[in-house]
């Protein structure tokens, strides 16, 4: 399998935000993983809504003059699975032409819906992650979100990763104490039920969780 370039050098890390599904709160966390870490920030695939894309969403909502958003591998025009818009738009996403942008700064990767969302006949979002990525996984709390963990979390630890959970939205205690207790894995914390996310909240959560993603 073709294997990605890595350009972080140095004590920079390279930290990947997935989730359990689509819409669990991905880009908040990687805007807050972002502000924290005064990272650089990068979607390699985006499919649907190019003038108001998570890289603009992300840009928007971080106010650190370090930050420098990447352009996107490939920008598709249909809200859908990446393989899926891909065909639309008549492109083939090729992982040879997903190379991490140079970069002497931490590294922000936000991926395209669920861990296993095909990029085209056998590749994953999980074949972007690269062995020596600082895994983060969203989990949000909804009717069968416990099985969508556990499935997201046990298939990153059989590949080798010890992924952190960052749990989004109102606190459901059985289904996150469940969550840890079956997997045994790291939490950084919650982002709550905000009405609104802007630059003063997530500043906000960017100083709580930072010394925690310092320490994965």
């Amino acid at each position: 399998m073709y294997q990605l370039r890595i350009y972080n050098q140095g004590s920079t890390m390279t930290y990947f935000i997935t989730g359990i599904s689509t819409e669990v709160g991905k880009t908040i966390a990687s805007a807050i993983v972002t502000e924290a870490l005064e990272a650089d920030y990068w979607k390699p695939i985006q499919a649907g809504d190019l003038d108001n894309s998570d890289s603009h969403k992300v840009h928007d909502l971080i106010s650190n003059p370090k930050t420098v958003i990447h352009p996107n591998s490939y920008a598709l025009h249909t809200p859908m699975s990446p393989h899926a818009a891909a065909a639309i738009d008549k492109v083939d996403i090729r992982l040879d032409k997903i190379v991490p942008p140079k970069t002497g700064n931490h590294l922000v990767i936000e991926g395209a819906g669920g861990l296993l969302v095909p990029l085209n006949d056998t590749d994953t979002i999980l074949d972007l992650i690269q062995p020596d990525y600082k895994v983060i996984v969203v989990s949000r709390h909804y009717l069968g979100s416990i099985n969508h963990s556990l499935l997201t979390l046990n298939t990153l630890m059989e590949r080798g990763f010890k992924p952190a959970i960052l749990f989004s939205g109102n606190e459901h205690p059985t289904t996150e104490e469940i969550i840890l207790k079956k997997t045994g894995l790291p939490c950084l914390g919650r982002i709550e039920e905000e009405s609104f996310f802007d630059r003063k909240i997530i500043k906000k959560y960017a100083r709580a969780f930072k010394d925690t993603l310092l320490s994965l």
